[in-house]
């Protein structure tokens, strides 16, 4: 069910669904008996991590305005995932060149069609609780995205330990209020932070990156000019191609010269000037790379894994008596409804 009660009408989502896995892939592969992409794995209830992404889009835009972008080794993973959803457009890398490009090149499709669009990026691997909430912080990060034009602006979770694995933002001065949410600026930016940096941020009152971000469309493809402009040479010439018998050729050629670009690391820490961020408060929020990070979450809300716990206790180093305690602990607190019981 959709619901896009006052959005603006020009909004499309960037669904991220071309990760590898990373710290996580032992842990399914014990799991599954083989590997698999974590967005495209059901951890709890019965929707993958995928589903419920492309189901949380669905709330805030048109399910016609909808881009995922995967890569091809993974096509035989979406097409069942889709199931009788609302497709709107999945795209298809060559290969994963980070998010760099895994960004600008469905925004390069949406730029083709509506220059004037706002876009709402969303990863895919991402834990979010309770959904509604985070809904209406993503409604106040649109009106925030037109508002202030020139800005990219980020949601920031706020942290309760030091995460090495997270980039974080330190909020700054407060640029206004929408809604009567605040939006603020950003004083520093650290993506992947030392232990002192972590530390040092978080004493500051810095939010978590969680990569979550709402823009004008030109406003991304300028900054991705300034920061990076070899890959926005690239997708030029696939923009003017899109839609002809070119567009599969040329889009082969830029893949194979195309730059391995981190976005935060390039774009985000780079132009601290043009982001803003809107805290996302009252949302448990996680970004599910490392097998612990599931089992702290579980346990938060009280739900059961769709796996057997011997394959997360070898993963997130409890013995079998630790694991058992919290799991037991996790079951007997008040279990809310939960946007993965589905």
């Amino acid at each position: 069910m959709t619901n896009q009660t006052n959005a603006p009408n020009r909004v499309w989502s960037i669904i991220l669904a071309g990760g590898e896995g990373g710290h996580i892939t032992p842990f399914i592969q014990r799991w599954l008996g083989r590997p698999r992409p974590k967005q495209f794995c059901t951890f709890v209830g019965s929707r993958s991590m995928l589903q419920h992404t492309l189901d949380r889009a669905d709330q805030l835009t048109q399910p016609e305005r909808k881009v995922t972008v995967i890569i091809r080794s993974h096509s035989w993973e979406i097409w069942p995932q889709l199931g009788n959803r609302p497709i709107g457009k999945v795209v298809v890398q060559p290969v994963n060149r980070d998010t760099g490009a895994g960004i600008l090149f469905p925004l390069t499709h949406i730029r083709q069609r509506d220059p004037q669009a706002t876009v709402v990026i969303y990863p895919s691997d991402h834990f979010i609780h309770p959904e509604e909430k985070f809904i209406e912080a993503m409604r106040h990060a649109v009106w925030a995205a037109e508002r202030y034009e020139d800005k990219v602006v980020l949601l920031g979770a706020p942290p309760d330990r030091l995460e090495l694995d997270y980039g974080w933002i330190q909020p700054g001065s407060e640029l206004g209020a929408v809604r009567g949410r605040q939006v603020r600026g950003v004083h520093a930016f650290w993506e992947k932070p030392t232990p002192v940096e972590a530390d040092a941020a978080m004493t500051a009152g810095s939010l978590w990156n969680t990569m979550v971000m709402v823009a004008k469309v030109e406003t991304l493809w300028n900054m991705g000019w300034q920061c990076f402009p070899e890959m926005l040479q690239l997708f030029t010439q696939l923009r003017d191609v899109i839609g002809t018998s070119k567009e599969a050729v040329v889009l082969e050629s830029i893949y194979e010269v195309m730059p391995i670009v981190n976005f935060p690391r390039a774009l985000l820490q780079r132009a601290q000037d043009h982001i803003a961020v809107v805290e996302l408060t009252g949302v448990l929020w996680s970004d599910w790379g490392r097998p612990e990070r599931i089992t702290d979450s579980l346990c938060r809300i009280g739900k059961q894994p769709a796996f057997p716990r011997r394959h997360l206790r070898a993963d997130t180093g409890m013995n079998p008596v630790e694991a058992e305690r919290l799991s037991v602990r996790g079951s007997k607190r008040s279990s809310p409804s939960f946007l993965c019981a589905s």
